[in-house]
Formats: structure tokens, sequence, C-alpha cells
């Protein structure tokens, strides 16, 4: 009797192993997955730039080098090839459209004109499934990273290279300073 209780602490063990290992599979597809999900909506901010850019210079040609800098994030965000690297450009992006729309609100003409109130709407609307998206990769991140970190499973991710996934924040570094607001004479 007692012959079969280490064949079946071993098989126990053995099942609880792949139980493990078949569960941080299943949490890294979710990132990759929901990495996907973010990538296809970068894509579509990404092709809605050139346009608004477009539509801007029309009417703040003098603001050339704040379109130069939208463009050239752009570029830089569309390059990035590793998550780490595209999650850094993505955020210097999100500035670069920032004040590009910060520059906007001295245009009233383009405010009011059509194109420029569709671009931006889309844009805004891209914006958020991005959050919604870039909320729920999170959410995956975590739930995998917990899983690589607690006992037992730690054990398992180290023997086959799991390794914890980044977040997707939204500031780039320095961006935790707040910014000063100058108001003019008559604000």
């Amino acid at each position: 009797m007692g012959l079969w209780i280490i064949p079946g602490l071993v098989l126990l063990a053995v099942v609880l192993m792949i139980g493990i290992y078949n569960s941080l599979v299943r949490l890294r597809n979710r990132v990759k997955n929901g990495w996907s999900q973010i990538a296809v909506q970068l894509k579509r901010r990404h092709d809605l730039i050139p346009n608004l850019v477009k539509t801007v210079s029309g009417y703040a040609q003098h603001e050339r080098g704040v379109l130069e800098n939208v463009t050239r994030m752009r570029n830089m965000a569309k390059d990035a090839t590793e998550i780490p690297e595209q999650i850094l450009a993505e955020g210097r992006l999100s500035g670069a459209l920032g004040r590009l729309l910060a520059v906007v609100e001295n245009y009233p003409d383009l405010k009011a004109d059509g194109r420029f109130q569709a671009l931006q709407e889309e844009l805004a609307s891209t914006e958020n499934r991005i959050s919604f998206a870039r909320q729920a990769y999170n959410d995956q991140v975590l739930a995998l990273n917990n899983r690589i970190e607690m006992f037992p499973s730690n054990l398992v991710a180290t023997v086959f290279h799991f390794t914890p996934a980044e977040y997707f924040g939204i500031n780039e570094p320095g961006d935790d300073a707040v910014p000063e607001v100058q108001l003019g004479p008559n604000e």
C-alpha cells in the first residue's frame, strides 16, 4: 500500500505543474492579444495624424515646429518594434498631439472647419478606444505578472523562463511635472 504513495505524489506534482504551466501560457497569450488590440487602435491613430497635420497646416503655417514634431513622433511610434519601445514612443506621440491641439485653440477658423472637427472627433474616439484597450491589456499584464511572482507558480515560471510583461502607461519620463499656466492680461 505504501508503494503507491510516492508515485501518487509524483503524479500529483506533475499534474499540478502542467496546470500551472498551461495557466501561464494562457495568461501570456491574453497579454499578447491585449497588445494586438492596442496595436489596431494605434494604427488607426497613426493613419489619422497625416490628415490632421495637413488640415492644421493650412491654417497654422507658422506652427511648423509643432507640426513637424507630431509627424516625427508618429514616425517613431510606427517604427517602434518592441513593446517597451512602442509604449515610450506612443507616450511621446500623445504629448505631441496634446501640444498640437493646444495650438489649435489659437485658430478659431480652424476650430470651426468641418474637416478639422471631423478629424478631431475621430481622434477623440480613437483615443477612447486606445484607453479601453490599454486598460484591458494592463489587467492581463497584472494577472500574468502576479502569477509569475506568486508561489508555487513562480517555480514553474522560472523553470520555463516566463518573464513579467510591461504595463502600458500614459506618461513618458519627465511628464510628472505639472505644467505652468500663464494667463494673459485679459484672462
